[in-house]
């Protein structure tokens, strides 16, 4: 005679799961493989051109920005929730970006 136990879902479904023996290793190698590229300095042209989409832009516009955090540029799209201009520093939603970091910014829509 055998006694068979039923195991919960739970506990049966945990018995599949990947099992990663070098915590953070993932990561680590993903960091590794990240390209770091230099920031590159803008034209007279270009920062022109940046500055009067700065002087045309108000809270709640929405807007494409590209800008370089950590050796990389990324491009972020959403609402102005706050300009400031004595601490020099745009935030889009939750995202705060620093003037000097922006190199491309269009207005795709306003208010």
């Amino acid at each position: 005679m055998y006694l068979t136990v039923k195991m919960d879902r739970d506990n049966r479904a945990k018995q599949f799961m990947p099992f990663d023996a070098l915590k953070g290793f993932r990561e680590a190698l993903a960091e590794r493989e990240r390209i770091v590229v230099p920031k590159r300095e803008l034209s007279e042209e270009m920062k022109q051109e940046l500055d009067l989409t700065f002087h045309k832009l108000k809270k709640l516009d929405i807007v494409n920005v590209q800008y370089f955090e950590n050796g990389e540029y990324v491009m972020v799209t959403g609402v102005v929730s706050k300009i400031d201009e004595s601490g020099r520093f745009l935030i889009i939603v939750d995202t705060k970006i620093a003037f000097d970091d922006i190199t491309d910014m269009q207005i795709v829509d306003k208010v």
